[in-house]
């Protein structure tokens, strides 16, 4: 009610629509047309420059709106593009905030530093978030870090790193120090001496270690664990109006609780994402692990009507190729990958045919670096196999996944597949081979 009242007050005030903002246009003399092409430039030399964390599209209709008598209050990256293109603060531009009344952090280029907090806090072996550990004693002059962008470089290149790793061997080996790092980011953020442009930077690394942990937890098993980071990386996102943060968590989520028997929030998450994805113009290999995800979940609630539509969909925005602001978290989506996926979706629809043959051309096309996905791959073929009375084909799939996790595969999620097999074929264990299968999962898979 308070954010209605808040509304009318606005209209109120501009009865004739954002005056502000249209006479600050009509000053360059631009069309609505030509000021939305202006804004996209701006905010593109601004992503160059480093002082936007993505880069940002605008629309005629959003523009439109802006000038209308109840200007929606702009998100904080297109706040600033709005201010260094009209070179104005965003109040004077006819724009009011209906939340918290436009209180915003002044700008400023000056370094600036935050004094460690001296509030206890949980210690880090207490399973709380890592970053709420204290920061050490605040008696005295409390060191300070200069940052600067080799610092924040290193960062970025770790957490990219530990993505590629949890690609080829899973996340079991990895969420550790993925929390190290996170820590070590937060450390730098409430210690560290930085500018504005850095702090942005730093905030961005500190978003994506998070939802790159939520995974690892998620791959290893840890199921509280990856949501509760999940948890974290979205507020994150929302605090710094990261929408390209908020869909890959998102997506993220909607994975888990696929697995862990969640349709309907998998579907709802799946959603959420694609929403957040329309506010940066997601390109469309975006657009396809979001609608495949959604497929999923509906999968597993059983309405393959749904769920075909949304495959088809996927496959639509896949076969568009890839595109130069393909996110490095999408890159994983390769064919071998939505075969996969698809394959995946059959199987809980109990497609079983179906599922073996897209399982089997996946396991066939996927590469060395996608090593962990391929064994999750064959997990599921095997698991198909057997459903679909193909006891051979699901010993050949049990017999090269357990070749991987001899190789260092360290995925949970994986291994678990390999659970269900044994617990499949325990009743065939007089069948040729399959005691020797079912002594040999025990062996390498608690």
């Amino acid at each position: 009610m308070e954010k209605r009242h808040g509304e009318v007050a606005v209209a109120a005030a501009n009865p004739g629509g954002n005056v502000r903002l249209r006479r600050a246009r009509e000053a360059l003399q631009r069309t609505q047309e030509e000021i939305v092409e202006d804004l996209a430039a701006c905010a593109d030399r601004m992503h160059k420059a480093g002082r936007l964390r993505q880069r940002l599209s605008f629309s005629l209709r959003q523009y439109e709106k802006w000038e209308s008598s109840c200007p929606p209050w702009p998100r904080p990256q297109t706040r600033k593009v709005l201010e260094e293109f009209f070179r104005r603060p965003i109040g004077d531009l006819g724009f009011a905030s209906q939340d918290h009344g436009g209180d915003e952090e002044p700008e400023s280029a000056a370094p600036r530093s935050v004094a460690p907090s001296a509030a206890p806090a949980p210690a880090i072996g207490s399973g709380n978030l890592p970053w709420l550990a204290p920061t050490g004693s605040v008696s005295g002059s409390p060191s300070r870090m200069r940052i600067g962008e080799a610092e924040v470089e290193l960062l970025r290149a770790a957490a990219d790193d530990m993505d590629q790793i949890d690609q080829q061997f899973g996340g079991n080996r990895l969420w550790r120090s993925a929390r190290a790092h996170l820590l070590w980011v937060h450390q730098m953020l409430d210690r560290g001496v930085y500018d504005e442009v850095m702090e942005n930077q730093l905030r961005g690394v500190a978003g994506k270690f998070t939802t790159s942990l939520g995974w690892f937890c998620y791959d290893a098993g840890l199921q509280a664990e990856a949501r509760t980071y999940f948890a974290e990386a979205l507020t994150t996102a929302t605090y710094t109006g990261d929408d390209a943060l908020a869909s890959r968590t998102l997506s993220n989520m909607s994975r888990q609780a696929v697995d862990l028997g969640k349709g309907r929030e998998a579907v709802r998450f799946a959603r959420l994402a694609q929403a957040h994805a329309a506010e940066w113009s997601a390109p469309p290999r975006v657009e396809a692990l979001l609608a495949i995800r959604q497929a999923q979940g509906f999968a597993r609630l059983g309405d393959a009507l749904s769920c075909e539509k949304s495959i088809r969909y996927a496959w639509r925005a896949w076969e568009q190729g890839p595109d130069e602001r393909d996110p490095d978290w999408v890159l994983f989506l390769n064919e071998a990958e939505i075969v996969c996926l698809e394959g995946m979706c059959r199987l809980d629809l109990q497609q079983y045919a179906r599922a073996q043959q897209l399982l089997e051309q996946s396991a066939g096309l996927q590469d060395l670096a996608h090593s962990r996905n391929r064994g999750m791959c064959l997990g599921r073929l095997a698991v198909a196999a057997l459903r679909n009375r193909d006891l051979g084909h699901s010993l050949a799939a049990v017999t090269e996944s357990l070749r991987l996790v001899k190789g260092g595969m360290s995925s949970t999620r994986a291994t678990h597949q390999l659970v269900l097999v044994r617990d499949g074929l325990a009743p065939h264990h007089r069948s040729r081979g399959v005691q020797d299968a079912l002594d040999e999962i025990s062996e390498h898979v608690a």
